[in-house]
């Protein structure tokens, strides 16, 4: 529960951020340049602190890079509020150490998870995890909506930071990573490598997973895609074919009760090929830029996001399940890293290149392609024999209890 509520507060936190400088862009503190600079500069943070931190939460503890990461963006809230009207550069660094510090709290919350949660109740934890993230997702803007109604923007932002205290201290504290080796030896091996060559070791652990790396390509394909259609193609194609903004709120609304839903299904439904299923579901996102180019009802487009936000936790819990399963425990960190990195890390080149594209090839085409990509891509993973199960044939916990 503890671990439960802190992952909820960065949650909260993290969603309520963009749109608290939003609202500062509303009453003219923010120019929308501004805005542009402080979210890419929290995403360069993101970026730049996930392989870090996959590296620091195996090499030591995870608990640990959970309480410096939420102190460092809880510290970075007051001042990205100490920054309005007065230098844009000073918000963009703390909106960076913001930025960095989710990133660092994504893979080692990740590994925490595995550490607290017994193996037999790991798909229900990922699916409350995950639904703290869809809750969160539609509590957090609507929430300092609310409260900016009694409060400025400078006190919204040091409610987050409040919130990343939360975040840091509340969770309890995990096993340390490798406690079954021989402690000199792994201090001497931490001490001998360099950052670099830890998430090496990382990206080896994760290469010794063919299903993972299948996975891995098809999520990174499909939110490179799908995603950017809904970034980007779903405004578009909501105010010049159905002339309101309705579709759009109705669509992205659908999409988080569906996977409200698929939370709490897969939390409980056990398949007999959970690769297979989870890859299925991937693929279900593949309706929502379809559904963009038929010329059908609004309630058609919103019914194919509520079946994608389904599918996509149909996804995400077995996946962030069989992690925790099959990867070595004092390497999960920096596989999560390695996952988070890539299928996070590409979505904003989908981003960029998804409107361009349309200009120069027409929004049909490129919907038609990215459907097209959200349906093949985990097909062809699913090809891959272990991706039927998400395991290589024996899970770690099963070769424990044999010992």
């Amino acid at each position: 529960m503890r671990l439960w509520t802190g992952a909820t507060a960065s949650g909260l936190a993290t969603w309520a951020l963009p749109f608290v400088l939003g609202l500062a862009v509303f009453d003219r503190t923010l120019t929308a340049t501004d805005l542009g600079l402080l979210l890419a500069a929290r995403t360069v943070g993101f970026l730049a602190a996930v392989p870090v931190a996959g590296v620091l939460a195996d090499r030591h503890s995870r608990r640990g890079v959970v309480l410096w990461a939420g102190l460092a963006s809880g510290a970075a809230a007051p001042v990205i509020a100490f920054g309005l009207d007065r230098s844009v550069l000073l918000m963009a660094a703390a909106a960076a150490v913001a930025g960095a510090g989710q990133g660092a709290c994504r893979p080692a919350y990740q590994a925490l998870t595995a550490e607290v949660v017994d193996a037999g109740r790991r798909q229900q934890a990922n699916a409350a995890m995950t639904l703290a993230v869809r809750v969160t997702t539609l509590v957090g803007p609507s929430s300092a909506a609310l409260l900016a109604v009694f409060l400025d923007t400078w006190a919204l932002l040091v409610g987050i930071g409040i919130l990343w205290l939360v975040a840091a201290c509340v969770p309890g504290r995990g096993a340390r990573p490798g406690a079954g080796e021989d402690t000199a030896e792994s201090s001497a091996r931490a001490g001998r490598a360099s950052l670099l060559g830890e998430f090496a070791e990382g990206v080896r652990e994760a290469r010794r997973h063919p299903w993972f790396l299948a996975g891995l390509g098809a999520l990174t394909a499909v939110i490179a895609t799908g995603y950017s259609a809904t970034g980007v193609a779903l405004p578009m194609v909501s105010r010049d074919e159905y002339g309101t903004e309705v579709v759009l709120a109705g669509a992205m609304t659908a999409y988080t009760a569906g996977a409200l839903g698929g939370a709490l299904f897969i939390a409980r439904w056990r398949p007999r090929s959970p690769g297979w299923a989870a890859l299925t579901g991937l693929a279900a996102y593949g309706l929502a830029p379809l559904s963009l180019v038929l010329p059908v009802h609004p309630a058609v487009v919103m019914a194919a996001y509520a079946v994608a936000g389904v599918g996509i936790e149909l996804f995400n819990v077995p996946w962030f399940t069989a992690a925790q399963r099959e990867v070595a425990p004092d390497k999960l960190a920096r596989v999560s890293s390695l996952d988070f990195l890539l299928s996070y890390g590409l979505a904003p080149v989908g981003l960029a290149l998804i409107a361009p594209a349309i200009d120069a090839f027409g929004v049909t085409a490129v919907l038609t392609g990215c459907a097209v990509i959200c349906f093949t891509a985990p097909a062809v993973a699913a090809l891959v024999p272990s991706a039927r199960t998400f395991s290589a044939g024996r899970g770690r916990d099963a070769d424990a209890e044999r010992r």
